[in-house]
């Protein structure tokens, strides 16, 4: 009897080993089968080249915002006022700026220099125009501080501005607060830029204004 038992669970056990092994080859040609099938939709659908050159081209071909942009080429001087607060006097500063257009006509960049509150002062900005996107994208660096401020906004034709939001950081708090920037085409030779900042309290104020004229 006891020899049956053996047997009997001998055969169970083998019984049991081959089930599983079918059941893990059934497995795996599904996957093999699976993958095949994966790889045969993925030749079927060719990257169309063609359709991928053509929206490239048009990405980066200069139009009509890097004219405008490129019509600002040359040196202008700047007329500044600034408010430290809401509650505080405006003060004034002057500085010149020279206005490049890189990289084939496709980016603005400009070199302020000139005097804030008896220190020399000097800061770089670059404009972009973005074809894909359809807004414009800015960034500024100066000497009085050591980080990055990015803006990106719409032109608006009927108005001859554009709008920008940004963020920049508060050195007091070290906290990100919300910037806006209109930058307005006055004349051929005019441009006025205003600066807005919104505080801990919520609320928007004017913290600067520069009027540009062409040198």
């Amino acid at each position: 009897m006891k020899t049956i038992f053996i047997a009997l669970t001998a055969f169970s056990l083998c019984f049991f080993s081959c089930k599983q092994k079918e059941k893990q080859m059934s497995e795996e040609t599904t996957i093999v089968a699976d993958t095949t099938a994966t790889a045969s939709e993925m030749a079927e659908e060719p990257m169309d080249s063609v359709a991928m050159q053509k929206a490239w081209e048009a990405y980066m071909t200069p139009g009509e915002a890097h004219n405008r942009m490129a019509a600002e080429e040359g040196k202008w001087t700047d007329e500044m006022t600034f408010w430290m607060g809401p509650d505080t006097p405006p003060q004034k500063a002057t500085g010149t700026e020279e206005i490049k257009m890189i990289m084939g006509g496709r980016y603005q960049v400009s070199n302020f220099s000139g005097e804030m509150m008896g220190q020399p002062f000097e800061g770089r900005s670059t404009l972009a125009y973005d074809n894909a996107t359809d807004e414009y994208i800015s960034t500024w660096i100066d000497n009085m501080g050591t980080g990055l401020s990015v803006a990106r906004g719409k032109y608006n034709e009927e108005s001859k501005s554009s709008t920008m939001n940004g963020s920049m950081i508060d050195p007091m708090t070290g906290k990100e607060k919300q910037t806006r920037q209109i930058y307005t085409i006055v004349d051929d030779n005019t441009r006025k830029m205003e600066m807005f900042e919104t505080g801990a309290d919520g609320k928007e104020n004017k913290t600067m204004e520069i009027i540009m004229r062409r040198a």
